[in-house]
């Protein structure tokens, strides 16, 4: 998601006509890195 969001972000910026590329390649970045950092499913595993 991070390395897709980069490469639309890089597209946007080399076309000029297609900024949305550029916003949705931003969105899908900081989406991507708040993913990472938080733990999915709350930081307690349960092991039974």
């Amino acid at each position: 998601m991070i390395v897709l969001g980069i490469v639309l972000i890089l597209l946007g910026l080399l076309v000029a006509s297609l900024k949305i590329l550029l916003w949705i390649g931003i969105v899908l970045l900081v989406v991507g890195v708040v993913v990472n950092l938080v733990p999915i499913g709350g930081s307690r595993r349960r092991v039974w």
